[in-house]
């Protein structure tokens, strides 16, 4: 099965209008899609998978100081942020499509708790592509990365915040 063309085609973009058009993939970081426009691009990415690929190189070869910029961009899940609707809308919806906003008192408590456990521990909020999964799987996720030792987990926020930006690009392609 073919990809859908992203539009507009991220290949014929100048630098000022591919950041301006693809600069929100990453939350907070337009960064991720000037340098990925500097390291050029061709009709290869111009799908959701091919500039997905491309952009997640590009967050890949950051170094790790610039990775945690963007990690630590990410809003707590189901934390203060989205209590108070300060989320992007993409956020918004992907928190809520995985059913956070829906969360009872008792599990609103749990993701204080394992929220401020794992900023203790390391340092940037915990990421997770939430598309697919509940606030059940999310939880034991947490409790499962909480085990992770600093550098494993700065690697798999990176992962999981490539595989965010891919569902996005992927919704763009959807219209």
């Amino acid at each position: 099965m073919t990809q859908p063309t992203l539009m507009p085609r991220p290949s014929q973009l100048d630098r000022d209008a591919f950041v301006t058009h693809y600069g929100d993939i990453y939350e907070h970081s337009p960064w991720v899609a000037a340098d990925t426009w500097d390291r050029g691009l061709t009709a290869a990415e111009d799908t959701p998978d091919g500039l997905a690929e491309a952009m997640g190189k590009t967050l890949r070869a950051a170094a790790p100081e610039r990775q945690l910029e963007v990690i630590r961009a990410h809003p707590d899940l189901a934390g203060k942020a989205a209590i108070a609707g300060e989320l992007t809308d993409d956020s918004t919806r992907e928190q809520a499509g995985a059913g956070l906003d829906q969360c009872t008192p008792e599990e609103m408590a749990r993701f204080e708790r394992l929220n401020a456990a794992y900023k203790q521990k390391f340092g940037f909020p915990f990421v997770m592509a939430v598309k697919g999964s509940d606030r059940h799987a999310i939880l034991a996720a947490f409790a499962t990365r909480l085990e992770n030792s600093p550098e494993e987990e700065r690697r798999t926020a990176v992962e999981q915040i490539n595989r965010i930006a891919r569902f996005r690009l992927e919704a763009r392609a959807q219209g």
